[in-house]
This record gives C-alpha cells, structure tokens and sequence, in this order.
C-alpha cells in the first residue's frame, strides 16, 4: 500500500504557510529560486528510473570501524550486480551530521560543529574510495539542499495536521538520539567506575530523564497503515525474524514520536521553520537524507529520474525501529512511495563482543584495507558478514580464507590452466569452442559443462533476487572449487599428444576449454566483489572489456578471447594471488 505522490507548488507551499495561524511566513531558501529551477528541470525529458540503493547515513562523532566498512561493501556489492546485469543503478552513502551526540563530541574536542563534521565527512568519504565503494552520491545532513527538503518534508506534515506541540517527558539516550519509555530502560551499576545510572534494555546505552515542550508527530495514527503495508508486502524486510519482530512492535501499539528539542539544549541541526526556539529532531532530519539525494522536492515528471522509491535500503540491525517504523510512516505522511526492500545486516563482533565507539573495542579499517588489500577484504567481509546471525572478526580467518582459497584454489587453477606451454587457451577456444550443444552433451566434461557451467550464473542470480549476497559467494566459492576438481581429475597434462606441434589433441582441448571458460565465467561474476582481482583475471585471460558483463556468462558465447592483456606470471599484475608477505 503506498499513498499518492503529493505534488505541491512553491506559491501553494507559500501561502498556505503564511496562512497557519500564529506562524510567520517562512521560505526555504529552495523555493525561493523554484521557478528558475524549475524552468531548467521542466525541459528534461523524464527518464527510466534507475535501480538506487542506500547505506545508512554513518555518525561522525568517531571514527569509522569494520561495521561500517561491511555496510558500504554490502551495499556496494548489490549496486555492482545490477551495472554487471546492464541496469543503470545509483548508490548513495554519506553522513548523518547534527545531534547532541554530534554536538557534544564537537565540544569534547573543542571545535566549531562544522569543522568537526567537516573532518569526519573526509574521513568517511576517504574510506569509502579505499574500499572501492562505487557511489554516486555522497550526501552529509549539513548540505544546502538537505536543509531545504527537510524544511519541505516539515511544512507539509505541518499543514497535513500531523505536527503538534506538547510536553514531553520521557529516557532519552543521546548515543542512541532517542526517547525510551520507562518500560524500556532498568537501573545500571557502571562496573570500572561504580556509578549508578539508567540504560536502555535493547542497547545498553545510557539515558537521562528528559522534561521539555517541543514537536510531536502523529506517529499512532499510522499504526493499521503500517499494519497493512506489512501484511501485503511480507518480505519487505530481510531476513524474515526481523520482519515478524517489527510486526509485533507495531501491533503492540505505537506512541506519538517527539520530533524536535529545545534550541537551548540543542543548537546543531536544522532550526524548526517559523520557530527558532525548535531544533529537528535528529532521526527526521537524518531520514530524508533518502529523497533528499534522489531530487526531492520533485518536479511534476520527475519523480522517479533519481531513484525513489529505492530498491534497496541496507541498513544494521539495530537502527530497524527508525528505518522500518518511523521511516514508512514519514513518507506515508507525505504521501510518498515506501522503499521497496530493507536489507537489515547483523554485527561484527570482536572477542565475542559487539564492535562500539563508544567501548573502544573496535577494529580500524583502513589498517586493515592497507594490510590486506581492498578487493581481499571485501571478499572476507562479503563471505564472512552476517545476514541472520553476528559474525566475528578475526585477521587469522582472513590470512586462511586468502591462503585457502584464494591463493591455493582459484589462483593456483589460474596459474596451472594459464602457464602450461603444452596447451593455450586461445588455441582450445578456437578448435572447440564453437562447436554445437550436442557436442557437450556427452563424454567425460558433461557433467561439468550442464550442471556447473551452464548453471552458475542463474543460481547466483537468483541469491540476489533473494537479497542474500553471500550465499551468493558461497556459490561461486563452490563453483571454484568445483572447476578446481574437473580440472585435477581430468588430467589434461596425462593426455597430451606426442605430436602436432601447439595442438595437445582434442581431449585436452576440450578440458582445458572448459575450465578456461570456468575461470572467465568466475572473473565476470566475482567483479561485485573484487573489481580489481576479478578484472585482473579476465585481463590475464584476454576477455575483452565489452564482455565482461552477466550477458556474457554463459559457457561457448565468447569465442575473443585467450591472448593475455599482460604478462602472466611476471610482476605485480602477471600473479593473481602472491603469497602473503610475512610480518615480523
């Protein structure tokens, strides 16, 4: 169920905003430049729309750990898959800005809030290109026009009677920016310090009483709109028990949300349009971010030029209340189309506990990028990070994973099937890869050809469509490990002609066609994952760039392909997995 689009115009948000009773007129400074803008955005064409996913905007009061470096790779592998699939696809990252949380760090380090969040956007974007992260937009809630749509999204909720002032008085949680009711939070004796204190059950974080005026929204009136969206769509979350938990939250009943705070008590977010002595509250502020990046306010016509509604949303799991409750209910409120799916991921741990800025115990990714590399770090992250269930950081794992598989299975099959000056691969390509379906249908390769080769590519497929990358990669780690197998039992060096010169004979052709065209199909699909290994190999393979997408994962398609790009065996490109330099 998704409520109509609501297409107001700048003179209509003007004077009804003048008109509301005790309100001085207010205009963003968006609307004030709208019928120039709107000039220019008029006379483009309305185009497809594109498939956009999201991080969660990350908190800039510390520095970023692995958790955070597992979302961005998550996202980012599901944004690959669908350029690898020919789609055009946006992925949005950035940074969540204003806050107590963020105004008190500022003043712990004894700077102006913008400098701070300045400082800790460069951090954040710098990770993200160490990771090879491929995103198109990179908001921060301090940006011009997020301040602009988020006055936008206020005024209409304003004028739709869902806003109202009241005294509110409640927990509140400044790591978590927010409000827990006395049923959510028991007392807490600090052991390092002994200090008694309030924390929230479901986080741990502390809180503190809370008594103040500000802004509610009508939160409880969307609770059988929300019932009814999760009834019709209910996979909307995944994986499934989050879905059911959020359900029952809902059904349990749903309180007004307190959406802003006193100036006084918190001046770093965006002021409350036509009431300076009002902060936005935090996670309404944070949340447009979304429609923000995809050109919210939208132009009649291009509603959907930018991506919204998004396809995916990929978010942890212990921000699901704010994505999966608060979130819908907005956008309902603004009569705006719901994301189509919510991709919630658990925890890293380490040593068995979760990974906090707030402990310390934390593990720094950019060491990690710089010891291990980015493309074997995404590949851990993508084989090893937890969907259902937490998974547990361990550098040990990554050197067995790299040493394991990576180096001993698909870059000793690369280097056994690419070094041998008995065979070539160019050669097998153009003796027997043309041959018909039928040639395949028997002798000893059949079996490799119609269940492995012929199938990989729809299996992993189908994990994406499921939302679940990582038995996606569990299916290409088999895959390799099953060409690995074909390859040692075929024996193709036991059956090498001892005539003709550069032709080993038909049988080895035939084997060493196939397992070529197992490591081309294993570059194409691994380029999610690792974009700079995974079109090493196809270099080293001599796979054209035009053909390195999923149409072309199919077994006997690419026939161009066998002369290497460079030079296999020699230097830093000729290896595809070296040995791990040792550490003293």
């Amino acid at each position: 169920m998704h409520a109509r689009i609501v297409h107001s115009t700048a003179p209509t948000f003007r004077k009804a905003w003048s008109s509301l009773v005790g309100r001085r007129p207010w205009i963003c400074s968006s609307c004030q430049a709208y019928s120039r803008r709107n000039r220019y955005i008029a006379t483009q064409s309305p185009s497809e729309k594109p498939y956009y996913i999201t991080t969660p905007i990350f908190y800039v009061n510390a520095a970023p750990h692995v958790g955070h470096l597992y979302t961005m790779v998550l996202t980012d592998i599901i944004k690959r898959w669908h350029v690898l699939k020919g789609e055009k696809a946006l992925l949005l990252t950035g940074t969540d800005e204003h806050g107590m949380k963020v105004q008190r760090a500022a003043a712990k380090a004894g700077v102006e809030p913008k400098l701070f969040c300045d400082k800790g956007a460069d951090i954040f974007k710098e990770l993200a290109q160490k990771a090879e992260i491929s995103n198109d937009h990179f908001i921060r809630t301090t940006d011009g026009d997020h301040k602009d749509a988020v006055e936008y999204a206020w005024f209409l909720l304003q004028e739709k009677g869902l806003i109202y002032e009241e005294k509110h008085e409640g927990w509140y949680s400044v790591t978590d920016e927010a409000f827990y009711p006395q049923s959510a939070v028991k007392p807490y004796l600090d052991p390092p310090t002994g200090r008694k204190m309030m924390v929230s059950i479901e986080t741990g974080s502390e809180v503190e009483w809370s008594s103040e005026i500000n802004y509610h929204f009508r939160l409880s009136a969307f609770r059988e709109n929300l019932l009814e969206f999760y009834q019709a769509n209910p996979t909307w979350i995944v994986p499934e028990h989050r879905m059911k938990e959020v359900v029952q939250s809902v059904e349990s009943g749903l309180e007004d949300l307190s959406i802003s705070r006193p100036y006084d008590r918190l001046t770093w977010g965006i002021r409350v349009p036509g009431d300076d002595t009002q902060t936005i509250y935090v996670w309404l502020d944070a949340l447009v971010n979304y429609i923000t990046k995809a050109g919210y306010p939208w132009a009649p016509g291009r509603e959907h030029a930018g991506g919204w509604p998004a396809d995916c949303q990929v978010i942890g799991k212990d921000i699901v209340r704010f994505h999966c409750v608060y979130w819908p209910a907005f956008l309902m409120a603004l009569g705006i189309p719901l994301p189509k799916q919510i991709l919630s991921h658990a925890h890293w741990t380490l040593g068995g506990s979760k990974m906090s800025k707030s402990t310390g115990r934390v593990v720094d990714p950019f060491h990690a990028i710089d010891r291990f590399g980015p493309d074997v770090m995404r590949f851990y992250m993508g084989h090893e990070g937890g969907i259902q269930d937490d998974a547990s950081y361990d550098n040990i794992r990554i050197i067995q994973l790299y040493n394991k598989f990576l180096n001993n299975q698909l870059g000793n099959l690369a280097a056994r099937v690419q070094r041998n000056k008995k065979w070539s691969i160019k050669g097998a390509v153009q003796r027997v890869g043309g041959q018909p379906a039928e040639y395949w249908a028997e002798g000893p390769g059949s079996n490799f050809w119609h269940n492995s080769l012929a199938t990989i590519a729809a299996k992993v497929d189908s994990s994406f469509v499921a939302y679940d990358p990582r038995k996606a990669v569990y299916q290409i780690a088999d895959f390799v490990r099953g060409a690995n197998d074909f390859f040692q039992m075929s024996e193709p060096w036991a059956k090498i002609t001892p005539f003709g010169p550069g032709e080993p004979g038909e049988d080895v052709d035939k084997i060493i066609f196939e397992t070529a065209e197992a490591l081309r199909m294993i570059g194409i699909l691994l380029q999610p994952w690792m974009p700079n290994k995974a079109n090493l190999l196809l270099d080293q393979l001599g796979v054209q760039q035009d053909r390195r997408t999923f149409a072309w994962c199919q077994p006997g398609v690419d026939l161009e392909y066998g002369e290497p790009m460079v030079e296999i065996g020699a230097g830093h490109k000729g290896v595809l997995f070296p040995p791990l330099p040792s550490e003293g």
